[in-house]
């Protein structure tokens, strides 16, 4: 048994909070709030093109604007849903190695599925 030289502050120093806890509240409400106009723009958009042909769900992503919003989406989209798998699995899984492992694959499987939605939206933006 080995006895420490330190004090009980010094042991407790930097035990507390990481100080990350504020950043990934702030970013997920942002894209939460973010998500409401732009999935109701979205729903709305598509309810209106429903049935038109390709060519002019084409025409109506190579808009600039709506090209940016649906990046803007995506994005919004893919990161407010790993906050949130984050904050899951931070809070009820116990085992480290295994707490190590969802959270790379939340990371993983984010960076990955919005990656191809991105590409999926620039390719029907630029008629690729």
């Amino acid at each position: 048994m080995s006895k420490s030289l330190r004090s009980p502050l010094g042991r407790a120093r930097g035990l507390g909070s990481a100080k990350d806890g504020t950043h990934h509240w702030w970013a997920q409400r942002v894209t939460a709030i973010a998500l409401i106009p732009l999935s109701l723009w979205f729903v709305a958009s598509i309810v209106r093109l429903a049935g038109a042909p390709l060519i002019d769900l084409q025409a109506w992503a190579a808009s600039p604007v709506v090209a940016v919003l649906l990046l803007i989406l995506v994005v919004a989209t893919f990161q407010h849903a790993r906050l949130g798998m984050q904050v899951v699995v931070e809070d009820y899984v116990h085992h480290e190695g295994v707490k190590v492992a969802a959270l790379l694959a939340i990371n993983g499987a984010s960076l990955l599925f919005g990656a191809i939605s991105a590409f999926a939206v620039l390719k029907l933006a630029f008629g690729g």
